[in-house]
C-alpha cells in the first residue's frame, strides 16, 4: 500500500501542522481516536528515538483538560505519543489556581494552542454532584461543588441525569476558560488559540466532540 493511501485510511495528519493550527490539531485528535475505536491504532512517536528528541524540550500539539478516571488514558484514545499532549487531569476535570496556571504555561510557554475539555459518561464526580450526598469528607466535598452548577442547570433535561451534568460540565467548564483573564480570553478572542469540548463514551471508545462548544468559533489568526 502506497503512503498517501495509508495515510488516508488511518485518518493521517501531520503533526508539525497540527501543531501550527488547532484545527488541524482538532483533526488530528479525531482521527487518532477514529483509529483507536476501528483497532488501527498506530501509537506513534512511543520509542527510544523518540525519548532521545524530546530531551532538548516538548512541543505538544494539544492540552486535554480531563478527568482522572483511570478509564480514560488520553494518549490511549487519542492514539498519540510521547510530547503530543499536554495533560491536565482531576476529578470531574475541575480546574483550579494550579490548573489554570499549567494551561496558561502551556500555552505561553511551550505555543501550544489547542485546548480539550474532555469529560467522560458516568463520571464518578459528576455523578456525586447530581446526587448531593451529605456529609461528604475532606476535599472531596470541594470537587462536588465546583460541578453542581451543571447538575442543576441539566436537571431538566431528559435522558440520564448524571451523563446530561456530564456534557454541561465540559460546556460550562468550555465557556469560564474562554473568559479567563488575563491570558485564555485574550489568546481566545484573538484566534490564536481553540478551545473546545468533548466528552468519551466508557462503553464505546468513542470521543464526541460536543456541537455547542464548536459553532461561533473566532476566526484564526494568520
Amino acid at each position: 500500500m502506497d503512503s498517501v493511501k495509508w495515510r488516508a485510511e488511518h485518518y493521517i495528519v501531520n503533526r508539525d501542522s497540527a501543531y501550527a493550527d488547532p484545527r488541524l490539531g482538532l483533526k488530528k485528535l479525531q482521527g487518532g481516536n477514529k483509529r483507536f475505536i476501528e483497532g488501527k491504532s498506530i501509537k506513534p512517536r512511543q520509542n527510544y528515538e523518540t525519548i532521545k528528541k524530546l530531551e532538548n524540550g516538548q512541543a505538544p500539539f494539544a492540552i486535554i483538560v480531563g478527568c482522572s478516571d483511570s478509564r480514560v488514558p488520553n494518549e490511549m484514545i487519542f492514539d498519540q505519543g510521547l510530547g503530543d499532549l499536554f495533560i491536565i487531569r482531576t476529578a470531574g476535570q475541575v480546574s483550579a489556581a494550579a490548573s489554570y496556571g499549567s494551561m496558561e504555561f502551556a500555552v505561553l510557554k511551550l505555543k501550544t494552542k489547542l485546548i480539550v475539555v474532555l469529560g467522560h459518561t458516568e463520571c464518578g464526580a459528576v455523578a456525586a454532584a447530581v446526587e448531593r450526598p451529605e456529609n461528604v469528607p475532606g476535599h472531596i466535598v470541594t470537587l462536588i461543588n465546583d460541578i453542581k452548577p451543571a447538575a442543576v442547570k441539566s436537571s431538566h433535561m431528559h435522558g440520564d441525569p448524571v451523563n446530561n451534568a456530564v456534557r454541561q460540565n465540559v460546556i460550562d467548564q468550555v465557556n469560564s476558560l474562554r473568559d479567563l483573564d488575563p491570558i485564555l480570553h485574550k489568546k481566545y478572542v484573538d484566534g490564536e488559540i481553540l478551545i473546545v469540548g468533548a466528552v468519551y463514551d466508557i462503553h464505546t471508545g468513542k470521543v464526541e466532540f460536543l456541537p455547542e462548544t464548536l459553532v461561533n468559533l473566532p476566526k484564526a489568526k494568520k
